[in-house]
């Protein structure tokens, strides 16, 4: 999983991109490029499979990462 700060945007990336607030996350740096891809090819299903990908693996590994640190926080308080 790559650090945090190289997967966020800037506030001027994402509003040069037209992000949404609500996707302006962690993974805004990846869904910029994903959402040029699916610009250029018309949001045909088939093309920028590379690029979905590793938005949606960095999204996945952040929340399980997300859901271990919470697992081991209630741990911590329970004994």
């Amino acid at each position: 999983m790559s650090s945090p700060s190289s997967t966020t945007a800037s506030l001027a990336e994402a509003n040069k991109a037209h992000l949404p607030l609500a996707m302006r996350d962690h993974c805004s740096a990846l869904l910029i490029p994903l959402n040029k891809c699916r610009r250029a090819h018309n949001f045909a299903p088939w093309e920028c499979n590379h690029e979905r990908h590793e938005y949606e693996k960095y999204g996945q590994s952040f929340l399980m990462a997300r859901m271990k640190k919470l697992a081991k926080q209630k741990a911590a308080t329970e004994s």
